[in-house]
């Protein structure tokens, strides 16, 4: 009778899965959409039986993707299936939130990559560098209609070449935040539904609590130092490597500052809003982000919360 019970759950959700993905593929506004909720009969597979019925389970979603949609299917199932899989079996062997987001985030990435290198390799495709060019030849066109009203279009220009190859430089740290981003609303989505069906989810601690390890602030400090000293040359490898490593880390940065923002206006007993609003505003308005992460390197490097909770 288990047996079966597995067999007819495993059913339904592939055959959920196969109306999220028929939506996704050929209902143009909705399926941008649905897109996200595709992982979500994977976590609830994988959170209610073992390690080898969820790989079985993803194996079928991957067979069926390739009926549905050939191989067109492949970039939305394989990240998303195998990071609904991962998250679900941590649900299932109760590691926390932590750590299934951590994990589910490195899938999704790792299938990212393995994505982009396979258009590459295999079709010639590089779909950053396509949509790089395309932006180019936009700047092209608006650089000769400018020229064309008798407008000097020669600064802005060089500026927005400087940001597209900036674009180029942080290519491996779009990748990153483009999976936590996904995984960050694929957790949103899913979870909500998933405790509906009994599926038992951790729940994230209040953000005004969340404090990053005092490490990452010491690696801040490291490679701004190493990018002063060594002043690598623009395109080589340790520029690119420096550049993305210090983003990323001033991202983290700038969550720790707003976190702190959030606990300073729970601890005076603010309004909700108020910090929201802060949150905003701070990616609404460039000069706010360094502020914020100006916020985030104190209250990692002086306890900042614990002094001002003591007040």
């Amino acid at each position: 009778m288990n047996n079966v019970h597995k067999l007819t759950e495993g059913a339904v959700l592939l055959a959920v899965f196969a109306v999220l993905l028929l939506i996704s593929l050929y209902v143009p506004f909705l399926g941008t959409l649905s897109v996200f909720f595709l992982a979500l009969p994977f976590i609830m597979f994988a959170a209610k039986n073992n390690r080898m019925y969820a790989i079985v389970f993803l194996t079928g979603g991957v067979l069926l993707s390739l009926i549905i949609g050939s191989f067109m299917a492949l970039p939305l199932v394989l990240p998303f299936g195998l990071t609904g899989t991962v998250i679900g079996i941590f649900i299932s062997e109760n590691k926390g939130r932590l750590p299934s987001f951590i994990a589910g985030t490195l899938v999704f990435l790792a299938s990212l990559l393995i994505l982009y290198a396979a258009a590459v390799a295999l079709f010639n495709v590089n779909i950053i560098q396509e949509g790089i060019n395309m932006m180019e030849e936009s700047i092209q066109i608006s650089e000769g209609v400018l020229e064309g009203f008798g407008q000097n279009a020669d600064k802005a220009v060089e500026q927005f070449t400087e940001g597209l190859k900036m674009i180029e430089t942080l290519t491996p740290s779009l990748f990153v935040m483009t999976s936590v981003i996904s995984v960050c609303v694929i957790q949103l989505v899913s979870f909500p539904i998933a405790k509906r069906f009994g599926i038992q989810v951790e729940s994230w601690k209040p953000f005004r609590e969340m404090s990053l390890p005092k490490s990452i602030l010491w690696y801040y400090l490291i490679t701004i130092i190493v990018s002063f000293l060594f002043n690598p040359s623009e395109g080589s490898y340790w520029f690119m490597a420096l550049v993305n490593i210090a983003f990323i880390l001033q991202i983290f940065m700038v969550i720790q500052g707003l976190s702190l923002i959030f606990f300073f206006s729970h601890l005076k007993g603010w309004p909700k809003a108020v910090p929201v609003l802060a949150a905003v505003f701070t990616f609404l308005m460039p000069f706010l982000l360094y502020i914020v992460r100006i916020l985030g390197i104190i209250d990692l490097g002086f306890d900042l919360r614990q002094r001002l909770g003591k007040k």
